[in-house]
């Protein structure tokens, strides 16, 4: 072999298994970004501030969270749901005449990274008056029972039982809000309805729907539990969008209510559907009634393939994704339905990854393309009469610098 070859053989199959290395690694490192999402990166938010007209909550601090001024904002928070909660924290200031007067009490379940959350919610949101309560699952995951789907298991979809446990008792009245949906309305307008004299909560109703296919026949069947709607005129109501009354709900211990339909369901399965039924058996019939523009619920479609739906007749104030379709997940799938447009405005998500994917498709074909030069070159060099007597020390290097310049020049775009 000649001697002018750049690299020994040893040498050549080295740098073969570097390149190798190279592609693997890049399509490894984007494989795996694309994949994690416990490690989103959200944008920061605008600030918004109030109008002229909104009162003060008074002296700045944490008492501040107690304020009867706010409008007080209950939410659960997760990793898996987070890209969903910035879009509704967002979408509630943007709507808000005093977003400054907006306070979050977010749930979290005692094991989550609570410092994760906060440093999530803070960067994106800088003023946000928030503060994070944990919830032990621990106390509730023996009373939960499989439904029709597994996300409505999650212990942290049965944290709204407990909020009279778990928030401060200074609190009056609290608008509770899933995650998966966004306000296109002032909540204050939400948070003000009337709960009349003994009403807890208040709730869309919505009595063209079929409640007894909530209930399993067992349920209908028991002459003593079939009772449990006499006298009532119990519609369905969705959970996701509630105004609660925190302080009759603590004097009419509802949260033990709850869990006493729970614990029999561990018994007797009288229901499937997740958290929702114990409400039902407990308030339905008994809510103050809210206009249906707050929830236009459903648009997830079904608890089985999360089909795409249409918005229910009349005028919208919160757009509510309940059901098996997320929008952000449909989105990042590039299989959105039409609906989903109208979340995507408020999606704070960064796309870490999507420069990651771009450097790739610029990084590989560099890299293959050295790899096929070397292998192009090995061959070639082998086929080089060894001119190195005839051409001495500073010509042989001249001779080497051609050889380089006829196998590795770059292909140049045309004009």
């Amino acid at each position: 072999m000649s001697k002018l070859a750049l690299f020994p053989p040893h040498h050549l199959h080295r740098h073969h298994l570097l390149l190798v290395l190279l592609l693997f690694f890049l399509l490894a490192s984007a494989t795996n970004a694309a994949a994690t999402t416990a490690y989103h990166r959200f944008k920061e938010a605008p600030q918004f501030y109030n109008s002229p007209s909104c009162r003060s909550l008074g002296s700045s601090g944490a008492s501040d969270m107690c304020s009867d001024e706010g409008v007080h904002v209950a939410m659960t928070l997760d990793a898996a749901y987070l890209r969903g909660s910035m879009a509704a924290i967002l979408s509630v200031l943007q709507h808000s005449s005093c977003p400054q007067n907006i306070l979050f009490h977010f749930i979290a379940s005692s094991t989550a990274n609570h410092h994760h959350l906060r440093h999530k919610i803070s960067h994106s949101f800088p003023s946000l008056k928030f503060q994070i309560y944990p919830y032990a699952s621990s106390a509730v995951s023996g009373l939960i029972s499989t439904s029709i789907r597994s996300a409505l298991d999650c212990p942290l979809n049965y944290a709204r039982n407990y909020l009279a446990n778990i928030l401060p008792p200074c609190l009056r009245r609290v608008v509770y809000l899933d995650s998966d949906l966004v306000l296109v309305d002032d909540i204050a307008k939400l948070a003000a309805t009337p709960l009349g004299d003994n009403s807890v909560l208040a709730a869309p109703e919505y009595c063209n729907a079929n409640f007894t296919s909530y209930f399993t026949p067992t349920f209908w069947s028991n002459p003593t539990l079939s009772l449990t709607f006499a006298g009532r005129k119990a519609c369905y109501f969705n959970t996701g969008v509630m105004v609660i009354d925190m302080q009759r709900w603590r004097e009419g211990d509802y949260t033990t209510k709850i869990i006493e339909w729970m614990e029999l369901q561990k018994r007797m399965r009288i229901y499937e559907l997740g958290s929702l039924p114990p409400f039902l058996l407990v308030f339905a019939g008994n809510i103050a009634p809210v206009d249906h523009r707050w929830n236009q619920h459903g648009l997830g479609g079904d608890n089985y393939r999360g089909l795409c739906r249409d918005l229910h007749p009349g005028p919208v104030s919160l757009l509510h994704w309940s059901g098996k379709g997320k929008p952000w997940v449909r989105l990042d799938a590039n299989r959105p339905c039409p609906l989903d447009a109208l979340w995507a405005p408020y999606d704070l998500l960064q796309a870490p990854f999507a420069l990651d994917w771009r450097l790739c498709s610029r990084l590989i074909p560099i890299a293959l393309f050295l790899f096929l030069s070397i292998i192009l070159f090995r061959r070639r060099v082998s086929y080089l009469p060894n001119q190195e007597s005839d051409f001495g020390a500073s010509s042989h290097g001249s001779y080497r610098l051609v050889a380089l310049e006829t196998w590795f020049v770059l292909p140049c775009e045309k004009e």
